[in-house]
């Protein structure tokens, strides 16, 4: 028994464990965008599914020795493949830089031909696991129970799960949790090895092949009634159910990470409640029961309503509670109703294999099918209102013996669960009246709406990319080109914009700047260029660069600006990378306007990021990172940046008024005196220098990063107020005394 329990807990810990770390692999190669991790899921239920339909076939065709040699000559070509990784790469399972994305084209696609290459067959091998080595225990102990197998299997899983967000990321660097996990497989393969040799050992060379099944099933096999060959009814019966959980699991990961940020932290908590419900449907029919999750699913559903009218004002907490309760109550009345209508266990691998090709057909929906035939999330409703008609049918199912009374009740109930899910679609219907256009890809959701058409002096279009606002456009032409947002001249890029020039000015120079943004938006800080500047974006998302340009009419920051502009596409860090090649920009001013989203994108914020942006900066530029967010606090790890590269750190903090959204502006200069100048000294804007107390907590690298270590508690306040943060030591007000260098051009 020790050696199939040491074999299937270590290959479900090690199965489990590696998704999120090759999520993180590809996380940064996309932008950061949260259809990283449902594109990862897709490929990884995919190879599960084959992995289990190999299991059924080599149980039930083949006989133990057959058995044996197939899947230790697979195992070796596994290891074989993790050998030559490592010695063509330097790591087991990291990507090489030729999987890079050089364009938007087919991003899905390509990801999971990544994922095969680097993580296919070993992933492939721990899926088989399982299902295979508990037909091998069968074989070898017909008198044993195997059920303790499948509880040990489950909780490695949970514990690879829960894990990895708070024990490993932000402790453990990715390349040594690479090879960590090569160093597990090994230990697998010779548990495996182990399993073989019992099962030669013990099982007669005659013993006829059994079909594979769940254990917990196989132990309650009695509890089966059926007998006859399922048909198609209740064939499609299993694969819409499994597939409606699979999709709920995959909305409800795309949407906490589009409201916080792509990472392990937020894509493991959504597939644990899924496994944990997935446990609990189908070890015991009792843990299901149609009336108290038919409630249960109700006051989620409202629950989660209320969420999303609040929006990003809610604490985290409270929205990650709500969509948890709602992926729960949810995924545990597809898996009951799943588990009720089971088959006689001889049809039980035919069974689960359709649960498989359920959860594959949720991941196809939501990853390829969704974003082609819907602007906007509507799978996250969808799957709610399918949950909620899997529990009105269900309450359909007239008790044999019922009272008036509860026939009342359980009507009651089910009108309910019609009214919810009617209600459902206000979900993705928020101002649809004032949306002129809509449009979604891989990096997310992006509309434009009209605002105010009855105020000639506040008519605008507004460009919101999921619920955030990214920037507006005033319509009357003496308003159009006025700094507003995040990007008023007293704000924190306005303020430094304005001493550079001054400064340039001062020493007899041409006030044109060379400005470097990451992150276009409508291109609102375009407002803020003079003639003579030029200005580099980068943005990622075409849908974005396309409206900026002025498709539709809505937006012409770009083309009314007297500076010189120019778009680069796709992940800014490849590209200044790339541009690195060639020589520095010379950059006075590189801003990063990629935080003020909820979902950020860590790998523009890391150690080797900020290396690579100082040296794009000329010798006296500036780095400007706007990190206005309501639930990360980005001042500590800009200050750790900041002390490791010795510059000198700012928060510019600007309230809302009139045209201004309030903002918080980290200025880092290489000039101690620069906040000093009078462009700082005369705003209304508050300026703090700061430091850290002492050595900072956390620093961002590629190699270790986590958002629980930024998580801002509620009672914080604003930026600045963390207790590891203080104002930095007074110094005289006078204006720098290094000469300004003016960069050659290019």
């Amino acid at each position: 028994m020790v050696r199939y329990a040491l074999a299937i807990f270590t290959s479900a810990f090690l199965l489990f464990g590696v998704q999120p770390l090759a999520g993180r692999y590809a996380l940064p190669w996309y932008g950061g965008t949260p259809a990283v991790w449902t594109a990862c899921m897709l490929f990884f239920q995919a190879v599960l599914l084959a992995g289990y339909a190999y299991a059924h076939a080599v149980a039930s065709r083949l006989r133990p020795r057959a058995q044996a040699a197939l899947h230790l000559s697979l195992l070796v070509v596994a290891l074989a493949a993790l050998a030559a990784r490592a010695s063509w790469t330097g790591s087991p399972l990291a990507p090489g830089d030729g999987w890079r994305p050089v364009d938007d084209h087919l991003p899905v696609l390509r990801l999971m031909r990544m994922l095969a290459a680097t993580l296919g067959l070993p992933f492939f091998v721990l899926s088989t696991t399982g299902p295979l080595l508990q037909s091998w225990f069968a074989r070898a102990r017909p008198e044993r129970s195997p059920y303790v197998l499948y509880a040990l299997s489950n909780a490695g899983s949970l514990l690879a799960l829960l894990g990895y967000p708070f024990l490993v990321e932000p402790w453990v660097g990715r390349s040594a949790q690479a090879w960590g996990w090569a160093v597990g497989f090994v230990l697998f393969v010779l548990c495996v090895l182990a399993c073989a040799r019992d099962l030669l050992r013990r099982a007669p060379a005659t013993t006829p092949p059994e079909p594979s099944t769940s254990p917990s099933t196989e132990a309650r096999s009695e509890a089966s009634t059926a007998s006859a060959r399922p048909g198609m009814g209740p064939t499609l019966t299993w694969l819409a159910l499994s597939t409606c959980a699979s999709v709920l699991l995959l909305a409800t990961t795309n949407k906490l990470s589009q409201d916080v940020a792509a990472g392990p932290f937020l894509w493991v908590m959504p597939l644990a409640v899924y496994l944990v419900t997935f446990i609990l449907a189908f070890s015991r029919e009792s843990f299901y029961a149609r009336t108290p999750y038919s409630v249960g699913l109700i006051a989620s559903v409202v629950l989660v309503t209320y969420a999303h009218k609040e929006g990003p004002a809610l604490g985290l907490g409270w929205q990650v509670l709500f969509h948890a309760s709602a992926l729960f109550t949810g995924a545990m009345v597809c898996h009951g109703e799943l588990y009720r209508r089971r088959p006689a266990p001889r049809y039980l691998s035919a069974f689960y294999l359709w649960v498989s090709v359920g959860g594959v057909l949720g991941g196809v929906f939501v990853n390829l099918v969704a974003p082609a035939v819907f602007t906007t999330y509507w799978e996250h409703p969808l799957a709610l209102a399918a949950c909620c008609a899997v529990a009105f049918a269900g309450l359909m199912r007239r008790p044999k013996e019922e009272t008036a009374v509860a026939r009342t009740q359980r009507l009651f109930r089910g009108a309910l669960l019609v009214g919810v899910a009617v209600h459902l679609p206000v979900l993705v219907l928020t101002d649809l009246d004032r949306v002129r256009f809509a449009g979604r890809n891989f990096f997310g959701v992006v509309r434009v709406l009209e605002l105010s058409a009855n105020d000639p002096q506040q008519h605008q279009y507004v460009l919101r990319h999921g619920a955030i606002t990214h920037g507006w456009q005033y319509i009357r032409p003496e308003r159009r080109n006025l700094p507003t947002a995040y990007y008023t001249k007293d704000a924190g890029l306005g303020l430094a914009l304005a001493e550079q020039r001054r400064l340039r000015q001062a020493q007899g120079l041409p006030t044109g700047l060379r400005v470097g943004m990451l992150g276009l938006g409508v291109g609102n800080s375009a407002t803020l260029m003079a003639a003579g500047d030029d200005v580099r974006f980068y943005e990622i998302n075409p849908d974005i660069i396309d409206l900026a340009k002025g498709q539709g009419g809505f937006f012409s920051t770009l083309t009314d600006t007297p500076a010189h502009v120019e778009v680069v596409e796709g992940d800014a860090r490849i590209s200044l990378e790339k541009e690195l090649e060639q020589g520095s920009r010379q950059f006075d001013v590189l801003a990063l306007d990629v935080f003020s989203s909820d979902a950020i994108p860590v790998h523009l914020l890391t150690k080797e990021a900020v290396a690579l942006y100082l040296q794009h900066l000329a010798p006296h530029g500036l780095l400007a990172m706007h990190i206005s967010n309501q639930h990360l606090d980005l001042v500590p790890i800009s200050l750790a940046h900041a002390g490791a590269a010795g510059l000198t750190a700012a928060l510019v903090a600007r309230d809302s008024d009139g045209d201004a959204v309030a903002s918080s502006w980290m200025l880092l200069s290489p000039d101690k005196e620069f906040f000093g100048g009078a462009t700082f000294s005369k705003t209304r804007a508050r300026v703090r220098r700061l430091v850290l107390r002492g050595e900072p907590e956390y620093v961002w690298t590629d190699e270790r990063s986590s958002v629980l270590q930024a998580l801002r508690p509620r009672a914080q306040g604003p930026a600045g107020a963390n207790p590891n943060v203080m104002d930095a030591p007074a110094r005289a007000q006078v204006q720098p005394t290094q000469p300004v260098v003016q960069p050659a051009s290019p």
